[in-house]
């Protein structure tokens, strides 16, 4: 359905720049006339900007232009004025130290640019990690009517008749190589195999993840998560979504409308039902914030531990995102657990609809892919929230990503204080360690490694590795990919250079590991402790710029490692005209 001017319920925002005939209004109308538009444009349609992650410098978001023209098609279609916005791109594949450390800058720059432009609604072009949470959490600050639409996984990766998981098989064969499984040929040979079509990591990691949450959350049209980016349907996904667009700004469908305590409560489960990745944690956490919304690290846990891990998925298990669309995609899992009663399926998606009326008649085209809950990867999947002396905010463990033998675990503490410290000695055949030792690595959360690095699934020592054993506890206050796999102990709240007890752990103290319990402890007194953490000193903090910025404001990574002046929609009036 197209409309025209008159169909229009309310003044636009965008009227406050175009509409009118006074100096500021023929200014602002006048230099974007420049492109060729017609007068008939700015008569009171609906202006949506595309705003686009776009670039080529971020790999998993290299097609978006070509989407972003699919969008605009259903844009116009609808009667609306499509305008694509190139908005800030952190990609995870290139950015120092880390994307993290740039995800709440995208996320300002973004809201300012929805609140300073002449934006009624928009549609949030995003792929890569980083992209999809940073423009959720700007839509969310602003609250102009917004939908999300994704640039879709790689096809599958093959390599001599296995198939290669992005992510998963870089982190295998790195081992496999230090254990002296695989040739420096091989893996060099394996490299084109594990990025053979554009799009995002074609295994359950973040990027996926996070496509999944946006449509669990009820931000992206039904179905919108699975789809390849190099499939038909994808390009129809990004015309549909246009056409979309148009709709909800007449209808004023909100992201404070959607993003409700029910929606982030489906969400939840969805990520637990998929095996999806820890980073949704703080995402999810973060843009929680953003809508004024109480959500804690209890809630994923109470939410997540009942629901049993059924996507057989790298990395938890065999399959790729390919075979996950082939299979009916997320509108199953969301079927099924409406069926078992742990979906909220009264709330409000971008469709102007419920959920539940989205997923209703889902079918499940391949059992082995999505699994019945009686064959679950886990029948206790979600994330683990675990607390103890040595984690009084929290700490978190995929246990669809761990193994079993090692979920209630004590071992001695081989401590590494960073990043550097663990790859000077981690290949050192001196260093005394062996498997049934924790590894513990210090200083690499929100701010003691600016940004809070995916280096949390420590590869092992080279010499564990050779006897066989391909896992060891490990704990840190890092993230890890969401394409890792490993019993690992991530975000540890507070962290080391906040001075929580990690930054104090010392090389032979005992720890005790009980995932079923949620217990995670270090075992020396309480006085010991206490005089340990008293004796500790800060690490300094960068000198200026962003970093500066960053290590001043970033919160921890249990309330979403956001910036601690950003909580809150801050709404969308428009600017003072200074023209």
């Amino acid at each position: 359905m197209t409309f025209t001017p008159a169909d229009w319920p309310r003044k636009l925002r965008s009227q406050e720049w175009y509409g009118g005939t006074s100096r500021d209004n023929i200014y602002h109308r006048g230099w974007l006339k420049n492109q060729g538009y017609p007068h008939d444009l700015f008569d009171g349609r609906p202006v949506i900007a595309i705003l686009n992650t776009w670039g080529e410098l971020t790999p998993c978001n290299g097609h978006l232009r070509e989407l972003a023209e699919k969008v605009k098609a259903g844009v116009w279609e609808a009667g609306g004025f499509p305008l694509e916005v190139p908005v800030f791109s952190a990609s995870e594949n290139t950015f120092r130290p880390t994307a993290m450390m740039y995800r709440n800058l995208a996320a300002m720059a973004v809201e300012e640019v929805m609140r300073a432009q002449p934006i009624d609604g928009a549609v949030l072009l995003v792929g890569c990690d980083k992209t999809t949470p940073s423009l959720l959490m700007g839509a969310a600050s602003t609250d102009i009517p917004s939908i999300v639409v994704t640039g879709g996984p790689m096809l599958n990766g093959w390599f001599r008749g296995e198939r290669v998981g992005s992510g998963t098989a870089l982190w295998q064969m790195s081992e496999d190589i230090k254990a002296g499984k695989m040739s420096q040929e091989d893996f060099l040979e394996a490299e084109q195999a594990m990025s053979r079509s554009s799009g995002t990591c074609n295994t359950m990691g973040t990027a996926s993840t996070m496509a999944s949450m946006a449509e669990a959350l009820g931000m992206a049209l039904s179905g919108n998560a699975a789809i390849p980016a190099v499939d038909a349907r994808r390009r129809v996904m990004a015309q549909m979504t246009g056409r979309r667009i148009v709709q909800m700004v007449k209808d004023d469908l909100k992201p404070s409308d959607i993003l409700t305590k029910e929606a982030f409560e489906n969400a939840i489960r969805v990520n637990g039902a998929i095996g999806g990745s820890t980073n949704a944690v703080v995402h999810l956490l973060a843009l929680a914030g953003r809508v004024g919304l109480d959500l804690t690290l209890d809630d994923w846990d109470r939410l997540g531990r009942d629901v049993p891990t059924i996507v057989n998925l790298m990395p938890s298990g065999k399959y790729l995102m390919e075979e996950f669309f082939y299979a009916g995609g997320l509108p199953v899992v969301l079927k099924r657990l409406g069926e078992a009663g742990m979906l909220n399926k009264e709330a409000l998606t971008v469709s102007g609809g419920a959920i539940w009326d989205e997923v209703a008649q889902a079918r499940n085209w391949n059992e082995d892919v999505i699994l019945p809950a009686d064959r679950a990867l886990t029948q206790s999947g979600g994330i683990a929230v675990l607390k103890g002396n040595l984690a009084p905010g929290g700490a978190v463990l995929k246990p669809s990503a761990a193994s079993a033998e090692l979920m209630q675990h004590r071992g001695r503490a081989v401590v590494f204080e960073d990043i550097d410290d663990y790859k000077a000695r981690i290949n050192d055949d001196a260093l005394e360690i062996d498997e049934t030792c924790v590894m513990v690595l210090k200083n690499c959360g929100p701010r003691g490694y600016p940004g809070m690095s995916e280096v949390g699934n420590m590869g092992l020592p080279p010499k564990v590795l050779k006897k066989g054993i391909t896992d060891m506890v490990r704990i840190s206050d890092a993230r890890m990919s969401g394409t890792a796999y490993g019993t690992v102990v991530l975000h540890t709240a507070p962290e080391a250079a906040m001075g929580g007890p990690l930054a104090v752990v010392r090389t032979g103290d005992m720890i005790e590991l009980d995932v079923p319990a949620r217990r995670i402890h270090l075992d020396i007194s309480d006085d010991e402790l206490a005089a340990r953490l008293a004796d500790w000193t800060p690490p300094g903090a960068p000198d200026s710029g962003y970093a500066r910025l960053y290590h001043d404001h970033v919160e921890g990574a249990d309330t979403g490692a956001d910036f601690d002046f950003l909580k809150g929609c801050r709404g969308n009036e428009v600017p003072r005209d200074s023209h």
